[in-house]
């Protein structure tokens, strides 16, 4: 059996382990909350470094992507750079391959469809989904200003979400990361509703679900939610909120959904193989990956 952990700056209050068997091996899946704490992760992934198959990054990006550039987000780089014997990956992996396919396949299956507005809570985040999202003809709105530095601008065009991220992202990754993304008890913190319009006009959220669930509204009739990273309590707000239709990038285990950081270090640990290697996306596409998509219940519609 193989063991992976994710090491995440994040609330230790979503804390969870489960089993998945991908590629043929049971890999355990733990994920472990620094409370926002970048000294315990650093002294997490020492201790865990040698003695688990591979690494997890939650809650920080090792990289941050704008069209063909890649820049490096610090905090990612050196808690990356903690480990010496172990992989450690942050989901960019699965976010460059996996997830724009997830989104080819609701749009086959008709959940999302050409001409609905697509809210991208971080395209930067998730510029595959993104570009994804936008290949498929949906009118996409890229929310990286209003999300991460409070800026009510929305951005319309990947065109220029590209061009204000060459000239922002290098200093944006320069800021103490708890200011870009919510971290530790701030993931638990009340909705701010003060970017509500944008979520009403919106047919698809799609994102980082503790973005999402920063900034969520008071209602979600007719939407359909693209994210990862749900516990039970997260589904059952958004149900209470009225979604419509909930789409998450990695399967559901034990009533949760893990990140996009869990599910690559599964697949790097059970195959050996990491991206960028040439081997990665049929890796990939060879693990028989679903994503978890579920309607609202009938007993919210009474």
């Amino acid at each position: 059996m193989k063991t992976v952990v994710s090491v995440s700056l994040g609330s230790s209050r979503r804390d969870h382990a489960a089993m998945l068997t991908i590629l043929g091996e049971d890999v355990q899946l733990v994920r472990r909350g620094m409370d926002g704490s970048i000294e315990r992760a650093l002294d997490t992934i020492h201790a865990l470094d040698g003695h688990v198959d591979a690494l997890g990054l939650g809650g920080v990006d090792r990289w941050l992507t704008v069209g063909p550039r890649r820049y490096t987000v610090p905090t990612g780089e050196r808690l990356a750079q903690a480990a010496t014997d172990t992989p450690v990956v942050d989901g960019s992996g699965i976010k460059a391959v996996w997830e724009p396919m997830v989104v080819q396949r609701l749009v086959a299956e008709g959940i999302v469809h050409a001409g609905q507005t697509a809210l991208m809570v971080s395209a930067l985040d998730r510029y595959p989904m993104a570009a994804a999202l936008d290949t498929a003809g949906l009118h996409l709105v890229c929310g990286d200003l209003m999300f991460s530095a409070r800026i009510d601008y929305p951005i319309r065009t990947l065109a220029e979400l590209e061009e204000l991220g060459q000239r922002l992202v290098p200093e944006m990754v320069k800021l103490p990361f708890q200011q870009l993304y919510p971290v530790g008890a701030d993931q638990d913190a009340v909705p701010d509703p003060r970017f509500l319009s944008h979520f009403e006009e919106a047919d698809v959220v799609a994102g980082d679900f503790h973005f999402i669930r920063r900034y969520l509204p008071g209602r979600l009739e007719g939407k359909v939610v693209l994210t990862t990273t749900t516990t039970t309590a997260d589904v059952d707000q958004l149900w209470s909120r009225g979604l419509s239709t909930l789409a998450t990038t990695s399967p559901q285990l034990d009533g949760r959904t893990f990140g996009t950081n869990v599910l690559e270090a599964a697949l790097v640990a059970a195959s050996g193989v990491q991206a960028p290697d040439s081997r990665w996306e049929d890796t990939v596409r060879a693990a028989g990956l679903a994503p978890f998509v579920r309607r609202r219940p009938a007993r919210e519609d009474a």
